[in-house]
């Protein structure tokens, strides 16, 4: 990664940006693919892989549980093994890791012990441990650092979850159902779970897979997901680009009043940020598809927006900043959840984006925007990527952002700074 001061300075679009770029592969996608493939009956091949740390995190696991991954080139290759015990798992700040391995991982015969980085400690997954104990995992711990112990098969079936706040701990249920004795009957008991689009990604990768998967949209009930046991067929996935680290660079268009295309942006997709083009028409963008990809032209005054954001709330730091410099209201809704992710990402963008002049109001469940001047300063950004996106749009628009830690963006782009700095 190209070193980079800290802070930040952010660079100012002083004209049109107008720039193609071409995108990491998804992270949520590289996850989902390297976890099926460590439980597949053979070997399968992970094509434009994500190379994040998230990803590098995730292929370090599954090798030690005893999969090989072989993450030298471009696509990767896994080749699945029985799992062994007696390991020590490091999840980083990687929710997909901290929720997806413990589930493969009670498959194992021996003793599996997690943690991560210090940021992590505070993120749920209490709700996915005891659920796995209901399933006949002995587990150790409610948060990191906690430890699983195998005994080479996992009983599974009914499961009650409150999944209020995140996806996350359906689709780390449902990933590893196929191999439990009676599969998993996973029902979820709260408020409405939010980021479905995540949980639809998982379903439709397992049905890639071969395993038989009834849910929401098959007649499974709102609130219930059910994984058969059976076989995991090997597949080769290509890997779309990550449509949620889209939105800084579609952003860029948008403050700037220029063109930015994203290339191969897919006509069909289950990842949530497919949503941007939606949100970014409604600020008022010309947005639409050419033989290259996604297109987005920025307007010449940017609209204030009213959103329930529930489903993809990890849009919310990138549409919080276009909000910041529209020039009408916005009211951001139904987001509670996102103060679960890397950090209490709206107590945090309350805080940046009000230190920057931004009129915000920190709601129970999202943000209320009033048009107001903005003006330089440190922005910080809580080890989180998403909110390290937010400091450098408004710092697209605004002379003297300074960005803590951008480093952090290598979470899912690798050597973002760079990157982003060539489009000026």
């Amino acid at each position: 990664m190209t070193s980079v001061p800290d802070p930040w300075p952010a660079p100012r679009a002083t004209s049109p940006v107008d720039a193609v770029v071409t995108l990491p592969g998804s992270k949520s996608l590289t996850n989902r693919a390297l976890v099926l493939a460590a439980v597949a009956d053979g070997p399968s091949v992970v094509r434009r892989a994500l190379r994040s740390r998230d990803t590098a995190l995730m292929a370090a696991a599954l090798t030690s549980l005893g999969s090989a991954v072989d993450t030298a080139g471009e696509d990767w290759s896994v080749t699945p093994a029985p799992f062994a015990g007696d390991v020590a798992v490091d999840v980083g700040l990687a929710g997909t890791v901290m929720r997806f391995v413990p589930p493969i991982a009670g498959l194992t015969r021996g003793t599996v012990a997690f943690d991560g980085d210090a940021h992590m400690r505070n993120r749920p997954v209490g709700e996915v441990l005891t659920a796995l104990r209901g399933l006949g995992v002995q587990v150790d711990g409610d948060a990191l650092p906690f430890t699983l112990r195998g005994s080479g098969t996992v009983r599974g079936g009914t499961v009650v979850v409150d999944a209020s706040a995140s996806s996350q701990f359906i689709s780390a249920l449902l990933l590893a159902g196929a191999r439990y004795e009676q599969g998993v009957d996973v029902r979820h008991d709260g408020t409405p779970v939010p980021s479905l689009p995540h949980i639809d990604m998982t379903v439709a990768m397992l049905r890639q897979h071969g395993v038989e998967v009834d849910d929401p949209g098959s007649g499974g009930g709102a609130n219930r997901w059910t994984v058969a046991p059976g076989p995991v067929r090997p597949v080769d996935h290509v890997i779309e680009p990550d449509l949620s680290n889209a939105a800084p660079f579609l952003a860029l268009a948008a403050v700037s009043g220029g063109t930015v295309t994203v290339r191969d942006w897919p006509r069909a997709t289950t990842q949530a940020g497919d949503a941007l083009r939606g949100i970014l028409a409604q600020m008022g963008c010309e947005v639409g598809f050419t033989d290259a990809g996604l297109r987005v032209t920025g307007p010449d005054e940017l609209q204030g927006v009213d959103l329930d954001l529930h489903d993809v709330g990890e849009l919310a730091p990138a549409v919080a900043a276009l909000c910041a410099l529209a020039t009408t209201p916005s009211h951001l809704r139904g987001i509670a959840h996102i103060r679960h992710h890397e950090t209490d990402r709206l107590a945090a963008l309350a805080k940046e984006l009000g230190g920057l002049g931004a009129d915000v109001v920190e709601r129970p469940d999202g943000l209320d925007l009033r048009p107001a001047p903005l003006g330089g300063g440190l922005f910080h950004t809580y080890a989180d990527h998403r909110m390290a996106h937010a400091g450098v749009i408004v710092g697209a628009a605004v002379d003297g952002v300074l960005v803590e830690n951008v480093a952090t963006t290598g979470k899912t782009f690798p050597d973002f700074a760079g990157f982003w700095s060539g489009l000026f």
